[in-house]
């Protein structure tokens, strides 16, 4: 035994089979917070936490979602087996509901197949898994900018990524024409990822009235609708405000896909829960799209967990914990709009050099602060306060969203007022 083990040792020596491999940059978002985490300083603000926190920046458990869970645990009839390969079964009926409308003629023919997925990543991935497979089209058209990791979920998932416009820099708002141009000119079929709301990281929605001149024309030259619903309730507040978009395109007898998560909105960011719903033609066609979904969830997970689904189905079947739900859903998305105000009317009172109104025009928990690079490292560096900036980000995404680079995007959420004035005073100091 003892000649074994020397022979495997010298055979080996100190070279590892991994040696080739090389360290990895780190998460263009995640990583901010690793290096907010590395500071020592003892002042120091993190305002890319893509996460809502209290008014002392702590982490919020909604107490509805406690309730929910105390329900949960108190029922011994509630067993640990595997859930089916789709998923729990109200709850994939209650999210279709959701972000569709109970009265949806497309739930009430059955055209629609939903499946429990692992929160907005994994119903990305799914869809994008499938369409890879039975979807003539390969090619998706992204926002430009978008969430850092649409760009990555496709493409391995085996579609080809291209971007169509989206911000404009110069007035930080939507490049409406840039968008009917793009969306305009890309191949029939195509498919065209759209943020259902809450844009991330701009901040910046179309008008209903715009949503639906981009409708008309993606049905025009069929191109096949993705919504990532990332937000619903949490922008506006409203649940059916904030579901407008998607229901737009439901109504019109079309077909398009739709990826939800209850992270941001019930705060169940590490229960990972998610759905991803098809809406077909037809309920014949719609069975056999599930059947299919099933083949590409089997292979990646199996079956998802039960637990933050669970939760999920108590609240929305329950009515009491359903408006219990609704009105702490306001209360923080009220209070996401209440800090850009608060933003804004402290950079003004202060007579910070600029226009910045956008902060106020924007919407969700995200905002482009249209700082440049130069400024976001000045305040990292000099002041210790942590934002993404898409042009730090890594090759590929520079190549896709290079000409961004530097706006600074933050979590409005993360602002403790006095935080709020630690942000302002950093600015001011920075020659503008």
């Amino acid at each position: 035994n003892q000649t074994i083990s020397a022979s495997a040792t010298s055979a080996f020596g100190d070279n590892s089979v991994f040696g080739h491999v090389v360290r990895a940059p780190e998460d263009p978002i995640l990583g901010v917070t690793v290096a907010y985490n590395k500071d020592p300083s003892p002042i120091k603000l993190n305002l890319g936490v893509g996460a809502y926190r209290t008014e002392e920046g702590k982490p919020l458990v909604l107490n509805v979602v406690r309730r929910a869970e105390q329900l949960l645990v108190n029922d011994s009839s509630r067993i640990k087996e595997y859930l089916p390969i789709v998923g729990l079964a109200d709850f994939n009926k209650l999210s279709a509901k959701l972000i569709l409308g109970a009265d949806s003629p497309a739930i009430q023919e059955n055209r629609v197949t939903t499946v429990q997925c692992l929160s907005g990543t994994g119903s990305l991935r799914v869809g994008a898994e499938f369409l890879a497979k039975h979807y003539h089209q390969h090619t998706i058209y992204i926002p430009l900018p978008t969430w850092g990791n649409h760009p990555k979920i496709f493409t391995l998932a085996g579609l080809s990524v291209k971007t169509y416009r989206y911000y404009d820099p110069a007035t930080r708002g939507l490049n409406f024409q840039g968008l009917l141009e793009d969306l305009g000119s890309a191949p029939s079929g195509a498919i065209v990822l759209l943020h259902a709301c809450a844009h991330n990281p701009t901040g910046v929605d179309p008008t209903l009235q715009q949503w639906e001149q981009i409708r008309q024309l993606m049905r025009l030259k069929g191109l096949l609708p993705f919504f990532d619903s990332a937000y619903q309730g949490f922008a506006s507040g409203s649940l059916d405000a904030d579901a407008q978009s998607v229901r737009m395109f439901v109504a019109d007898g079309g077909e398009c896909l739709v990826a939800q998560s209850f992270a941001k909105n019930m705060g169940l960011y590490g229960e990972r829960v998610g759905a991803l719903s098809i809406v077909c033609k037809t309920a014949d066609v719609a069975s056999r799209v599930e059947s299919q979904l099933k083949l590409v969830i089997r292979p990646m997970y199996s079956s998802p967990p039960i637990h933050g689904a669970s939760i999920v189905a108590t609240i929305l079947k329950d009515r009491n914990m359903y408006n219990e739900w609704t009105i702490e859903l306001k209360a923080m998305a009220d209070r996401i709009i209440r800090m850009r105000q608060q933003l804004f009317d402290a950079l003004r009172a202060r007579g910070t050099p600029g226009d910045w109104s956008h902060i106020i025009k924007q919407i969700g928990m995200f905002t482009f602060t249209g700082l440049n690079m130069e400024q976001v490292v000045f305040m990292t560096k000099e002041y210790h306060i942590y934002m993404t900036s898409d042009g730090l980000a890594d090759r590929w995404m520079w190549h896709l969203f290079g000409s961004f680079g530097g706006l600074g995007c933050v979590t409005v959420v993360c602002w403790i007022f006095f935080s709020l004035l630690y942000y302002i005073e950093t600015i001011r100091t920075y020659d503008m």
